[in-house]
Parts: structure tokens; sequence; C-alpha cells
């Protein structure tokens, strides 16, 4: 193994713990849809995307080689300057996984990275033609192709699904959830866990550990598949519940068409070398799906909130690093002043989590999402002229308002006029 400093020891230590954050914040990528549908328990399905996870870490190294070769200059970069970046991502990742909002890892990180190295060398210390065309434009267009792509799928789904019975087609759609959120499992482990693979391979060539364009070594390989498989199997319930319920209501043709959709963007990204955000691919394919389906909504109230939550990653994380990067200028002061901030902020932001325990026995219920947020406006008024499926199927009909149904309401309503009527109650 190369020589490693205390200093570098700390920072791939934390890198670590930034990858386990990132496990944990990303399951329900893979996972959330199979877990809100019942194709899979709870806690079967993390257990089954940590394996995976770990598998799909050594299947390439191209998103590896862009972080450590690419996105910023390895000269003039200190081990400090990794760190200040692994400490605004670590934040991020958790404020956002107690608010239970889908962010991305990989932009909390790249952001961290950005802000630390513009902080310690300038802005010429990162290479801006690397962030736009291998970063900001997968953020944008992954989850609209993810979405578009879910949509068309869906549809696709529900109209094939014609001849079949409902019964055969919802259990073999969920036996299809299971294999494509094994691939989107596969494909998160080829891409988020090669991330931290890189930022180790910056910090180990920082430090003199390794020479400059040096791939990740097994053991960087390794160590990182495994921390990302760990976090994986811990769970991010909080996410979980939002992505499986709280965007919109799948069923399980929309749950296989958003996974194999959202795990075809990723596959596709991984192999061209695109930094790209499974998190904006996943949620973008749940949106697509959700719409795929007749009379189909997404809750965009919860939906803005995460956009803007994406908008903020980046910067946020800059931020954090950068002011992080300052204070440890000041020597090893500064660096133990950060590192108790980090762990201090940590601990703090844990024992806020356990005010409202969200596990694998409550986070498929839903009473916690409907309490959290009022339907938006064009969630209400689809809901309101929507028939829910097993009413209309019990009557046997349309279920339209007939002649008969508003002369049985008038007389009701003369005889009570403090009672509205069943019109205006539905609006």
């Amino acid at each position: 193994m190369e020589h490693i400093t205390l200093l570098l020891g700390i920072v791939i230590i934390t890198a670590l713990v930034f990858d386990f954050t990132n496990g944990f914040h990303d399951t329900a990528n893979a996972m959330a849809t199979t877990i809100s549908t019942g194709a899979l328990k709870p806690k079967t399905a993390v257990a089954m995307s940590a394996v995976l996870n770990l598998v799909g870490a050594f299947m390439s190294v191209e998103v590896a080689k862009t972080i450590s070769k690419g996105l910023v200059n390895e000269q003039g970069i200190q081990p400090e300057v990794i760190f200040a970046a692994l400490v605004g991502a670590i934040l991020w990742n958790l404020v956002t996984w107690l608010v239970g909002l889908p962010s991305s890892s990989s932009h909390a990180l790249m952001g961290g990275l950005i802000g630390a190295a513009v902080a310690s060398a300038g802005l010429g210390a990162v290479n801006g033609d690397v962030v736009v065309t291998k970063v900001l434009i997968p953020a944008v267009a992954a989850p609209i192709v993810a979405g578009v792509a879910a949509m068309l799928a869906a549809k696709v789904t529900y109209k094939l699904n014609g001849k079949v019975g409902e019964k055969t087609a919802t259990k073999g759609y969920r036996a299809g959830q299971i294999a494509s959120a094994g691939l989107v499992s596969l494909a998160h482990g080829t891409n988020d866990a090669q991330k931290t693979m890189g930022i180790i391979t910056l910090a180990l060539v920082a430090g003199g550990a390794l020479d400059s364009g040096a791939n990740p070594p097994v053991w960087v390989i390794v160590s990182a598949g495994t921390a990302i498989a760990l976090g994986t199997f811990i769970g991010g319930w909080r996410i979980i519940r939002t992505m499986g319920s709280g965007l919109t209501d799948l069923q399980p043709q929309q749950g296989f068409a958003a996974q194999t959709s959202a795990a075809s963007v990723i596959l596709a990204s991984s192999n061209l070398g695109f930094s790209l955000s499974t998190t904006h691919a996943c949620s973008g394919a749940v949106m697509g799906a959700g719409l795929g389906r007749k009379g189909g909504v997404v809750r965009w109230s919860t939906a803005t909130r995460m956009f803007v939550a994406w908008g903020l990653t980046l910067p946020a994380a800059a931020l954090v690093s950068a002011g992080a990067e300052l204070v440890m200028r000041t020597g090893d002061i500064g660096v133990a002043a950060v590192t108790v901030f980090l762990v201090g902020s940590c601990l703090a932001i844990w024992l806020v989590s356990r005010r409202q325990v969200v596990d694998h026995t409550n986070v498929n219920e839903t009473a916690a999402v409907s309490e959290a947020e009022e339907p938006g406006v064009v969630t209400t008024a689809i809901a309101a002229v929507t028939v829910p499926p097993t009413a209309a199927a019990a009557a046997g009909t349309t279920a339209a308002v007939t002649d008969e149904d508003l002369k049985a309401t008038i007389p009701a309503a003369t005889a009570n006029p403090a009672a509205p009527t069943a019109p205006a109650a539905a609006v």
C-alpha cells in the first residue's frame, strides 16, 4: 500500500464516510418503487441493493477518472482541499436526508470539490469545460430523458395489458420490478461508488502517495464499494418514502417502467464517463412513470421542493467546503476545528432525526407524507374528477354523474340549505 500520512488517512476515512452516506442517501433510487408497490419487503430490497452496489463498483473506473483527473487540476491541490470538499458534501447529504429530499450526492461531492479548489487555488484550479460537458449538461438532460422514456414505457405497458388479466399483469410486473431494481443498483455501483474512488485517488496524488494520472488502486476500489454497500444496507428510509409515495402513486407497471428507464440512462452515462446524478435520473423516471398512467398525477409541491434542492446542491456544498478550506489554512488547529465541526454537526442531525423515526416498519405509511405537505392545485383538481379504479370496478360502470344522481341531490340540498351540495363538496 502507498505511504499514508496522518492527514491523508483522515481524508481517506472521511471519503469513505461520504461514500457510506451516499449509499443510504441513494438507496431510494433503486428500491423506492419496488418497496412502495410491495414487490419486495423493505429489508430484502436494501440487502439486494447493497450486494449489487458492491458488484457494480468493480465494473468500470471511467467515472472515477473524471473525478480524479478531469474535474480539477491535480497540481497545487492539497489533501486539506479534498477534506474540505468532503465536509461540504457530507453535511449536504445529511441535511437533505433529514428532510427526506432526494438530492444528488454526486453534485454535493463535485460542488464541494469545486468550492474548496477555488478557495485554495482560484478559478483556474477548475476545468470549466469538464464541469459543463460531464456534469451540468447531464444534470439537466438525465431527468428529462429518463422521465420521457419512463412515461412512454408506462403507456406501452398499460396498452399491452389490455389482453392480460389484471392479476397476471401485476404479478408479472412485480417480478420485472425486482429485476429492473437490481439493474438500477448495479448501475448505481458503477457510477456513484466510483466517485469516492476518484476522490481518494485524487487525495493520494495530492499527498504524493500516487503518481499523477494513476488509476484507482485495487484497495481503493474494494473499500469504496464496501462503504457504499454498507450505507445502502442501512437504508435511507426517509428518502425512500418520498420517492416511493411522496412524488406520485405507482403501480407495479409504472415501477417497472421507471426503474428500467433510469437504469438504461445511468449505465449509458457510466460507459461515457459522465458523472451523472443517479438521483436526477431516478426521480425523473418516477415522475414520468407517474404521468404515464391514465389518471396518474405527480405531487408538484414535493417535486418543486426537490427541484429547489437540486439547484442548491452545487453552490451550497461549494460554500461550506470553501469556508472549511479557509479555516484549515490556519494549520493543525484549523484542521482540528473543522473535524470537530463535522462530527458535531453529524451527531446533531442524527439526534434530530430520532424525534420522528422512519424505518422499514413504517416506510410505506402515507399519512406522514400527506401531513408533511398539502396536495398541489393540479393534483387536487385531477383527483376531484378522477374516480378510484376500485370504486369504478365495484360499480361496474364509468361512475359518471347521472341525471338521477342530480335529482336525488336537489331535494336533500333543499331540505338542508346549510349542507353543501355534492358538486360543491367535490370542488
